[in-house]
């Protein structure tokens, strides 16, 4: 299967009911290109220098997304283009966005990680954490950045049934912000769940945006 025909059946499974983003990571310039001449437009990586890499030389009109945990001291290489930033973990990284933003002269798009699973490995924000953060006036002062809504990961896990309740979960804390903190907040539209095992899954849990690689461009390259 060409990667091209990957990314057909993968768009004609989702179905215009979320956004595709073509995770794109340890992939060469070719496969990219290969899926940008299908039609893809929105990539995500993982590694910020192999973010930049890929931004200084492929097309413009990329809408390029940093999906993986983000250190602070590094947010300033992406702040200039980035389009959303998925994987936002800690107040202070917020708190850098915010700043890196501010010398950019534009706000930076983000989500909220929030831990879902019920492994211990994957990074994000407790519920609790969150509404203590989000209750507070400190928010207001983050003018440069744009909360767009919230992200999150399930178990690695065959069991349906325990990704489907995490992926709910993550829906209901979304669907509790957008009614309290972020009502008046047209822009928290997102909840960017699901990859290339369980996307379908979060689609029918209410998923707009989900990360799909290896069913696009095969198994990982590891170096």
């Amino acid at each position: 299967m060409s990667i091209q025909n990957n990314l057909q059946a993968v768009k004609e499974q989702i179905n215009q009911r979320a956004l595709l983003v073509a995770v794109s990571k340890t992939k060469p310039n070719e496969d990219l290109m290969e899926a940008y001449n299908a039609g893809q437009r929105v990539f995500g990586e993982n590694k910020v220098q192999e973010l930049t890499g890929k931004y200084e030389t492929l097309p413009k009109d990329i809408e390029w997304h940093m999906i993986g945990h983000l250190q602070s001291n590094k947010v300033k290489y992406i702040a200039p283009f980035v389009s959303l930033i998925h994987g936002v973990d800690s107040e202070k990284l917020l708190k850098t966005i915010n700043k890196e933003g501010k010398k950019n002269n534009r706000k930076i798009p983000c989500l909220l990680q929030v831990h879902i699973a019920e492994e211990e490995t994957k990074f994000g924000f407790s519920e609790e954490e969150l509404s203590n953060m989000l209750s507070n006036e400190r928010l207001s002062e983050l003018e440069h950045v744009d909360i767009k809504g919230v992200m999150g990961m399930a178990t690695f896990t065959n069991d349906e049934a325990q990704i489907r309740k995490e992926f709910k979960a993550l829906k209901s804390i979304f669907d509790g912000l957008k009614s309290s903190i972020f009502s008046a907040n047209d822009s928290f539209t997102e909840i960017s769940m699901g990859m290339s095992g369980d996307y379908l899954i979060a689609i029918e849990e209410g998923s707009t945006m989900v990360r799909v690689g290896s069913s696009i461009f095969g198994a990982r390259n590891y170096h």
